[in-house]
């Protein structure tokens, strides 16, 4: 079954088990195991929060997630408008944070590269970051 979906939400760190939520309830038809539902669910948190804590550090914005469902595969692109990244190579480094008086890990991208079947990151300064990801289903 091929399905698509769209869900757009306020920037803040109150909306992040929704967005989890929302996402892992998407694919529920494609009767992944747990396993998968929680990868999926984790690489969500990763991108959401770093949209959130990165992308736009306390300022006003949104979020938004598309989702499809193709051949057994989830397709996610998960949208900010905030900061942007100035060096998107250097950002996909294990343990690089911009946020280190926050006390970050900086292995966000590390964890969703992990956790899926495949990672990109588009991003502009000062337009936002597109992080699209995919994950086999069954």
């Amino acid at each position: 079954m091929e399905n698509k979906m769209t869900l757009k939400f306020k920037a803040i760190e109150e909306n992040l088990s929704f967005a989890r939520s929302v996402v892992g309830a998407f694919c529920v038809s494609e009767n992944p195991t747990m396993d998968i539902i929680s990868d999926i669910k984790t690489a969500v948190s990763e991108a959401v929060t770093n949209a959130i804590i990165h992308g736009y550090k306390g300022a006003d914005g949104e979020v938004t997630i598309e989702a499809e469902i193709k051949s057994h595969m989830l397709y996610l692109t998960i949208i900010d408008s905030g900061c942007g990244i100035e060096n998107v190579e250097m950002a996909l480094k294990d343990f690089f944070t911009t946020a280190k008086i926050e006390e970050r890990s900086g292995l966000g991208f590390t964890i969703m590269r992990s956790f899926m079947d495949g990672l990109s990151v588009l991003s502009k300064p000062l337009t936002g970051t597109t992080v699209q990801m995919k994950k086999q289903l069954a």
